[in-house]
């Protein structure tokens, strides 16, 4: 199915299926071993090796499954990172303070169309 250079199918459906095909794919990983959001993938564990360990599983698969990564957006061992809008760090999942004030400064609506 990733060999697809269009997808068959319309862009409506294209990030629902892309989400499942995600989830087929690492099924038995998710929640123990990474999470998985469309094409954001993160990889855990409470030490360094195995950490690294779950993460050659993970390559291993997306070879196996020929899903081929953009390894120009590919971090590796980040400590902190911005996901979906929200930053994620040893203190938890806060709010990424960035979104909100680009959401703050966007002008008012001055119309409704409907």
């Amino acid at each position: 199915m990733f060999a697809y250079r269009r997808m068959p199918f319309g862009l409506c459906n294209a990030p629902s299926t892309f989400q499942r095909c995600m989830m087929v794919i690492f099924h038995d990983m998710i929640e123990e071993t990474m999470e998985v959001f469309m094409d954001d993938f993160s990889v855990f564990r409470d030490s360094f090796s195995s950490c690294l360990s779950h993460l050659d599983k993970m390559l291993k698969r997306c070879e196996d499954t020929i899903l081929v990564l953009n390894w120009e957006k590919c971090q590796f061992m980040v400590k902190e990172g911005i996901v979906l809008g929200h930053k994620i760090s040893k203190y938890g999942i806060e709010v990424d303070k960035a979104k909100v004030d680009v959401i703050a400064k966007l002008p008012h609506p001055t119309s409704v169309k409907f």
